[in-house]
């Protein structure tokens, strides 16, 4: 690539484009998805203009079988990840749970890709919210998955909802930012013979690519679309610049995109930033956009920190917690709009601390009413 001016880019691995993908996940993710299973939060996400590859790179091609057990060599980031992850609990052999969320971020609507009524055509509208703990994204449904096959299933499902369009530069362009979330808990017992909980999440990341509207041929309702991600992009990149300034000031809060990056970002999790650029000439200016950004990405400090491990009665009283407060957002929203229910689910919702006592034993009576009342709220 010619240019008037030569400039060097720290980065830390440079892949060719006939790079396969094998080669790029040994080398930068195996050690990423390791320390996702040592208890750590971890992020990878793809950035770089559209059409460079970055959901070739992320999610690939076909997969040769749906059992988890054999991948074809198109198989990306994703799969590969998810059979790393299983291929981990099935050697360690210690009982673990699995739970993945699939969200897509469009023109600064956030939707849940996992929770879609196909008869309504409709997706499930989210809420962004902040607590002690960070970000967190109200109604996102967490799928329990068994095996790396099930995955893929609700991967594929949620993977088919994504907005995409055809441009000039891109037959089959993302318009949408998407974030593929795996969280995996598992139990250990301490020296103590106390049961404990090791945490580890896995956030994997397909930015929608940025799109020089005139060269893409983006009109209307599309170059709409491109000014809202070519936005959000511009806002992760004034981040990124602030977090390396150490400026007082971080905009996280200018875009959602940026909120929901918050702590891959300066936070306490550890962050690969896969950077897509073209080999062409007529892209030069996109393609030194792109290394700017993840030269000065490479700088940013994160603070990762392992996951403490809880124990069984911590959880319990994290849970007990978090049941109260789901009973007072139900006598609030009681309060505010009234509440019907049918004598039947009355009757029905009355009857199951007898129908569920055995498997709340474990976890306490008062465990198991609270959790009722944030049922069936306050009918008397």
């Amino acid at each position: 690539m010619r240019t008037r001016r030569r400039k060097p880019w720290d980065v830390l691995q440079v892949f060719s484009s006939d790079a396969s993908q094998e080669k790029l996940y040994k080398q930068a993710i195996i050690p990423i998805v390791q320390e996702v299973m040592d208890g750590f939060n971890c992020t990878i996400f793809a950035y770089g203009q559209t059409g460079t590859g970055k959901t070739y790179t992320m999610e690939g091609g076909p997969r040769r079988s749906d059992d988890g057990k054999s991948l074809s060599a198109e198989a990306g980031v994703i799969p590969r990840s998810i059979k790393q992850i299983f291929d981990t609990i099935d050697a360690s052999n210690v009982d673990s749970t699995v739970k993945v969320s699939f969200l897509e971020l469009y023109n600064e609507e956030l939707t849940d890709l996992l929770s879609f009524d196909d008869a309504k055509d409709d997706k499930k509208a989210l809420r962004l919210l902040e607590d002690r703990n960070g970000v967190v994204v109200q109604g996102l449904e967490e799928v329990v998955v068994k095996s790396a096959a099930e995955i893929y299933q609700v991967l594929d499902r949620g993977t088919a909802k994504r907005r995409t369009a055809e441009t000039l530069l891109n037959k089959r362009s993302s318009r949408s930012h998407s974030v593929f979330s795996i969280t995996i808990h598992m139990r250990e017992v301490t020296p103590e013979g106390e049961d404990v909980v090791k945490v580890g999440k896995l956030h994997l990341v397909d930015l929608a690519g940025s799109e020089n509207i005139s060269r893409s041929g983006a009109k209307d309702g599309r170059a709409r679309e491109a000014g809202s991600i070519n936005q959000s992009l511009l806002t992760l990149g004034r981040v990124i610049t602030a977090l390396v300034e150490h400026s007082g000031h971080v905009p996280y809060r200018d875009s959602k995109l940026t909120r929901l990056l918050r702590d891959s970002l300066g936070g306490k999790t550890k962050t690969c930033i896969i950077a897509t650029i073209a080999p062409t000439v007529h892209c030069q200016e996109e393609t030194i956009s792109t290394l700017d950004y993840a030269h000065r990405a490479k700088n940013i400090r994160n603070r990762p920190e392992v996951n403490q491990k809880i124990s069984k009665t911590a959880m319990i009283r994290e849970m007990s917690s978090e049941m109260e407060k789901l009973r007072m957002e139900l006598v609030a929203q009681r309060e505010k709009n009234g509440v019907y229910i049918s004598v039947e689910k009355h009757q029905q919702v009355q009857g199951l601390p007898k129908q569920a006592t055995s498997h709340a034993a474990p976890y306490g009576a008062s465990c198991w009413a609270i959790f009722c009342r944030a049922l069936i709220g306050e009918q008397h």
